[in-house]
């Protein structure tokens, strides 16, 4: 697996320049290469500059910050939960995120933009907790799974009567919101995130080494100083600080979360926590921005929604990746059985053969 992890940096690279030039160029009006220089610094003075400067670029930016959030938001929960399919969309995270911003669009409630990432964190955090509570505080990550899975469907059924409720127009915002949609955004868009960011980015610094130990199990992780069950109340509050800003600005972007955890545990089976967080971000950037090119221009002038192509291509490419670690020797995979790959660090490894060791004694 040597060779996969030398070729992870020039992948990334390679698709994030390939999908940052088609996001710039392409489109109504074409920008030639040659030209996109002189459209950037002209951002005011020319029609090409104009929508390269204020359109293109702030969507650029979004869908790389948003699928940044979303990958190393998808790394936390499957490392907490010890469970390789844990992702946002069967957590009641996200299906809580946009039923919290959803709701005072059909009840005509009028609010500042600015309100509208605390109602997603709310609902986020009300589809979370309810699915540690009913699961039993976190006690079981099975059981956090299996009961996720039902918030996140009763929590869409509430969904669904809010768009029962709406009238024509309503309707159509939210059913284009709860795809997904990078559509319309601006730099205003942009830099409502940034606050969030410098509170959950150190979180994450923190909360890497944590995630490594808590993949051992529960035992394990209270053997080496580390209260399991905190330790995944934090985890849930971190990935909602992620999550729920991106859902109120761009709607559930779905499978990001699932897909490039696998990725950059596919490239680097032998790492930990703390290695595969960097580039389950950078891939959950790659993710969203490629998928953008084709909802963009795919159906042009018609946009389609970027969730839309994130779940068409993010399953299958996760369902492969999962079947490829499967496939692995055994000392490629990771302890706790969650079905993803990379072998236990040294020192948790001794303290689970402690046990053994003393009753061969």
């Amino acid at each position: 697996m040597r060779g996969a992890r030398v070729w992870q940096l020039p992948a990334v690279v390679a698709l994030l320049v390939a999908a940052s030039v088609c996001a710039l160029t392409l489109g109504t009006p074409y920008v030639p290469l040659y030209r996109l220089p002189a459209a950037l610094l002209d951002a005011d003075s020319t029609l090409s500059g104009i929508v390269v400067g204020e359109l293109r670029v702030p969507r650029l930016v979004l869908a790389l910050v948003a699928g940044a959030c979303l990958g190393a938001a998808g790394l936390v929960l499957q490392e907490a939960l010890r469970n390789s399919l844990a992702v946002p969309e069967m957590l009641g995270v996200s299906s809580g995120a946009a039923l919290g911003v959803a709701a005072p669009l059909v009840l005509s409630v009028s609010l500042p933009a600015a309100v509208q990432p605390l109602l997603a964190i709310g609902g986020a955090a009300l589809g979370g907790g309810l699915t540690l509570l009913a699961a039993g505080l976190g006690r079981s990550p099975s059981a956090v799974l299996l009961t996720g899975a039902a918030v996140a469907a009763a929590l869409q059924a509430a969904l669904l009567v809010l768009m029962v409720m709406a009238d024509q127009l309503d309707l159509q915002l939210i059913y284009r919101y709860l795809l997904g949609s990078l559509s319309a955004r601006t730099w205003e868009d942009v830099t409502g995130l940034w606050p969030w960011l410098l509170v959950a980015v150190p979180a994450l610094v923190l909360c890497a080494p944590v995630l490594s130990v808590l993949r051992l199990g529960d035992e394990d992780a209270e053997a080496l100083g580390v209260r399991a069950r905190r330790a995944r109340f934090a985890a849930l509050a971190i990935a909602v600080v992620l999550i729920a800003p991106v859902t109120a600005v761009c709607g559930p972007v779905a499978w990001v979360g699932f897909l490039a955890p696998h990725l950059a545990r596919w490239f680097n089976p032998a790492a930990d926590a703390v290695r595969w967080l960097p580039w389950s971000a950078a891939w959950g950037a790659v993710v969203v921005a490629v998928a953008d090119v084709p909802a963009r221009l795919a159906l042009a002038p018609v946009e389609t929604p970027v969730g839309a192509w994130t779940a068409l291509l993010g399953v299958p490419a996760g369902v492969a990746l999962l079947r490829s670690g499967d496939r692995r020797p055994a000392g490629l995979r990771r302890a706790g059985g969650s079905g993803a790959v990379g072998p236990a660090p040294q020192g948790a490894r001794a303290v689970s053969l402690a046990p053994s060791e003393k009753e061969a004694r």
